[in-house]
């Protein structure tokens, strides 16, 4: 565990220099991430026997989690943004700052998805279902699982402060650890094993709770055991100055506005496929849970984007995080196409092994295909959008998003979907309908490098000479 807080040298990038500090902090998110969709999947199998209806209504339910995760994604954004900038800069004291800051704002937004599913669990399920049965179900669930919801975003809080500080095996050993638990669990109280009563659905919520329960405690363990700073200093987290929350307010908000609007925008789309045959409902549900496969890998990369280009332009090393940014972006392309194609070769005995046959797992296996083409651009759009925040351009990549999202998807799929009562997999199929001209758009701003805009002292000290050398105007 590297316990020296101290910078790296720092080398002209080139490929086979960047291959390594990529790995360092990629390969632990990705595994991290990876190992929470395999306790998904482990979970929606489980689950499987319980029916299909079973595994909709979870699966729905996952995304009112989705929703919360939006809402709070823009506070992570901005964190990650301030945490890496400043750990180039090496400015301690403005890092426990920020993190108290996110603390508070991620906790905000927990406690209050944890009310309205535990207080309007009915409500919740109305918007994306029509189906008495599959709600039904997924009320019980969300009466318990509510409880993990504060403790999730407080988990979230540390592992994205120690990502940012290049600090990623305590969130890896604590996702071990929690997946785990959470697979143990499951199986005891969902079937009812070793004298434990047979719960169902209830079963895997208070796992869940569990789970999350465990995640918290090992990463407090962890950050008192190796003395990492930042996280448990609490006196500190709460000196805000004004100039640092203006500035932080300033930088969050579009990332805020970006996920909250893209997460409303997702659940309309949910609100349309959810309101489909049960089978097309099942198919979904387990598609999620493939997906996060794919996003557990590329987000690896993506992380670490954040974290090196961040950390170069907090440090006034510019010229360094454009090098590195253009190539980790193209990177995460790659590594995308590799993974869906993977996935795609074993998808038969997966959807099996999820409880789909018939017309349900014909449903998913389309939905796969039609992913596999579409999670390149898809994905390359994600990262370069990672990367501007983490350099300080929260705003064009998020403007971008919102905007076609309501202007061109929303329009597309519910003409598909509710005037031409088109096929289930051509209305998902247009729900990427903006990746490729987003893409365009993205890339003519990569290499404007206009999306570089410090907010450390050392950033800001080298951005005039750096603009003045491209001819850039803000």
């Amino acid at each position: 565990m590297n316990n020296s807080f101290t910078e790296s040298p720092r080398e002209k990038t080139t490929l086979r220099k960047l291959l390594p500090m990529l790995a360092v902090i990629a390969v632990p998110v990705a595994l991290q991430n990876l190992l929470t969709t395999t306790g998904s999947m482990v979970d929606t199998v489980m689950l499987a026997r319980l029916g299909e209806k079973t595994v909709g209504a979870v699966g729905l339910c996952a995304q009112f989690t989705s929703l919360m995760f939006a809402c709070y994604w823009g506070f992570v954004g901005g964190g990650i943004l301030f945490f890496s900038q400043f750990w180039g800069a090496q400015d301690h004291e403005n890092i426990r700052r920020s993190y108290g800051l996110t603390f508070t704002a991620l906790m905000s937004v927990g406690i209050i998805f944890s009310l309205l599913a535990l207080l309007a669990p009915e409500t919740v399920m109305h918007i994306y279902t029509s189906s008495e049965p599959i709600s039904q179900i997924g009320v019980q669930y969300l009466k318990i699982v509510g409880f993990a919801f504060p403790l999730q975003t407080y988990a979230m809080t540390i592992s994205c402060c120690l990502r940012s500080i290049e600090q990623v095996r305590i969130p890896l050993a604590a996702s071990i650890v929690s997946v785990a638990t959470n697979c143990v669990c499951n199986y005891i109280l969902i079937f009812g094993k070793f004298g434990a009563p047979a719960m169902g659905v209830r079963g895997a919520a208070l796992g869940t709770v569990i789970a999350a329960a465990v995640n918290v405690l090992v990463l407090l363990c962890a950050v008192k055991k190796y003395h990492i700073p930042y996280i448990t200093q609490f006196k500190s987290h709460f000196r805000w100055n004004k100039a640092l929350f203006s500035q932080y307010m300033a930088k969050s908000m579009p990332i805020i506005a970006n996920e909250v609007g893209i997460g409303i925008g997702n659940m309309m789309i949910a609100v349309v496929l959810g309101h489909q045959a049960d089978e097309a409902i099942a198919a979904t549900a387990v598609f999620r849970t493939l997906e996060g496969v794919i996003i557990a890998f590329f987000s690896g990369f993506a992380n670490a984007a954040t974290v090196l280009v961040g950390k170069e332009i907090g440090a006034g090393n510019h010229e360094e995080a454009f090098e590195r940014a253009w190539r980790i972006i193209y990177l995460c392309s790659a590594m995308t196409a590799v993974v869906c194609g993977v996935l795609l070769l074993v998808h038969t005995p997966l959807l099996h092994a999820m409880g789909l046959s018939g017309e349900s797992f014909r449903i998913a296996t389309g939905m796969l295909v039609i992913f596999t083409f579409v999670s390149v651009i898809r994905m390359g759009n994600w990262a370069h959008n990672d990367t501007f925040r983490a350099a300080g351009d929260p705003g064009f990549g998020s403007v971008l998003e919102i905007v076609f999202m309501f202007l061109l998807v929303q329009p597309v799929i519910h003409i598909a979907n509710d005037l031409l009562h088109l096929p289930f997999l051509v209305v998902f199929a247009l729900c990427y309908c903006d990746e490729p001209i987003r893409y365009v758009i993205i890339q003519i701003h990569l290499y404007s490098r206009k999306w570089i805009r410090p907010v450390s002292e050392a950033g800001k000290a080298t951005i005039g000479d750096f603009r003045k050398k491209y001819g850039i105007e803000l």
